[in-house]
């Protein structure tokens, strides 16, 4: 991969016009990198395995990578890798080698999406929130609500045969993404308009799957490479500075959470290979466990490597600020409380069996 813009411009200030000129730079520059990365993908030289064929860990692993290098760029490689192993469980065709492909369904309170039957088959209608890759992505996996329940849907969004520009019926909505954070994913609300759509799966099969669970994971691997990108600022911080027992003790709590983290996600990895249908009904306690303590290791990375640089990265290297924002952001798809909530809860059912 050639050199880009997120990966040196320390000098930019943040707040500024040229820092605004970098982030737009920026957001091109990944939606170009992600298309490199499908191509990758299809012609099999960036080894994503599916979850549960046996070599799980180097998926994990994978994504991990790819988060280091940048977080927005993972958010939407991990979309179309998603995608790919929900066509696969669910028995759909595979996508085709130059589609770019997402993962749409957040089902935040208000408008949402709906499905309904005209002569010609399906369509949606209604707004689909937090659609990363909105502009970049040329397919998608939509969840929408039906007469008959939640259903899974395949659309074409991106170019349309007839020439450049947005497909007629689904419209990005300007401005609907505000924050910093994860800024360059390409976020977006996006109206659906009579878009023809197929439908994936059963009803409810995207959430009953047991590769909902697994995929759950693989999202967790991405923040864990986010947060090994955000602690390299304070290893070299240590290594720069010298003996310092306040900067090594930050970075001995840093690394043992890391370590600790991804001895945890190789772990569910091989329990996936093991059981990769869900035989044992054990894959949502995996799921949940994983990602909360994943997440609770990547909130601290955030708290030791600011506690022990100060503000002045934050203020000065914009580098260091989009990888520490960014990681803030994408960590917010863990319900914190709510997830915790529920796994206490099925242990609780699972001692009274």
């Amino acid at each position: 991969m050639q050199a880009t813009a997120y990966e040196d411009r320390s000098s930019t200030q943040t707040g500024t016009p040229a820092h605004a000129a970098w982030m737009a730079e920026v957001r091109l520059e990944v939606a170009a990198d992600f298309t490199r990365y499908v191509e990758r993908i299809a012609s099999g030289a960036f080894d994503c395995p599916l979850p549960g064929a046996g070599r799980t860990a180097a998926r994990f692993s994978a994504l991990a990578a790819v988060a280091e290098r940048d977080l927005s760029l993972v958010r939407l490689v991990e979309g179309h890798v998603d995608a790919l192993a929900i066509l696969a469980e669910l028995g759909a065709p595979a996508p085709g080698p130059a589609e770019r492909w997402a993962v749409w369904a957040a089902e935040p309170r208000g408008e949402g999406l709906t499905a309904s039957r005209s002569p010609e088959g399906w369509v949606l209608n209604g707004l689909k929130q937090y659609c990363s890759g909105a502009h970049s992505c040329t397919h998608a996996l939509v969840t929408a609500t039906a007469e008959d329940g939640r259903r899974l849907f395949a659309v074409a969004t991106g170019e349309s045969e007839e020439g450049p520009g947005p497909r007629v019926g689904c419209r990005a909505v300007d401005g609907s993404w505000q924050a910093l954070g994860m800024a360059a994913s390409d976020s977006a609300s996006v109206v659906f308009t009579d878009v023809p759509a197929l439908p994936v799966g059963a009803v409810g099969a995207y959430l009953e799957r047991p590769g909902f669970q697994h995929g759950g994971i693989g999202v967790a691997a991405c923040w864990y490479g986010g947060a090994r990108a955000v602690a390299e600022l304070l290893a070299d911080a240590a290594a720069q500075r010298g003996p310092d027992p306040i900067t090594d003790a930050h970075l001995g709590a840093v690394t043992m959470r890391l370590d600790a983290a991804a001895s945890v996600l190789h772990q569910a990895a091989d329990e996936i290979d093991r059981d990769p249908t869900d035989t044992h009904g054990t894959a949502r306690r995996r799921s949940l466990r994983v990602r909360a303590f994943v997440e609770s290791v990547c909130s601290d990375v955030l708290a030791h490597v600011g506690r022990a640089t100060g503000a002045e990265p934050l203020c000065h290297n914009p580098v260091h600020t989009r990888r520490a924002t960014d990681l803030g952001v994408y960590l917010r798809q863990h319900h914190g409380d709510r997830n915790l909530a529920e796994l206490g809860r099925l242990v609780a059912e699972a001692r009274l069996r």
